[in-house]
């Protein structure tokens, strides 16, 4: 009895965790690199075909979802199963229309780079 009763309240605990970790995450690491800002978003566990992104001049939604492993008997679990994430950019990037940016999604990292918006090189004499 005490032992469905600790697996009980550990399927309620993962359940509520769950929902937390969906709410914040995923971690975002965003940098320039020469004219382009770079961001990165950690996605483990996502096939690249269940992630969809949207970009403005100033913001970067990310939404993806995964199924649940329904073999698997869980006792603690909680990695998300949906995001749905939109992020401040730092600059405005520029985001010409009919022009796609395409990002690359290795290792459960999604990479995407942007131009951005108004930067150009000084020629120096």
């Amino acid at each position: 009895m005490i032992e469905n009763l600790a697996r009980q309240f550990g399927k309620e605990i993962s359940h509520k965790s769950r929902e937390v970790y969906e709410v914040i995450l995923p971690p975002i690491d965003m940098y320039v690199d020469g004219k382009d800002l770079v961001v990165e978003v950690d996605l483990p566990g996502f096939r690249k075909e269940s992630i969809d992104t949207r970009i403005t001049e100033t913001t970067l939604s990310v939404a993806a979802t995964r199924e649940k492993d329904q073999t698997a008997t869980y006792y603690w679990e909680q990695r998300p199963l949906r995001i749905n994430r939109t992020a401040i950019l730092p600059v405005k990037v520029d985001v010409k229309e009919g022009d796609e940016p395409s990002g690359k999604y290795e290792n459960g990292v999604l990479t995407i780079r942007l131009p951005i918006k108004g930067i150009r090189s000084v020629k120096i004499e």
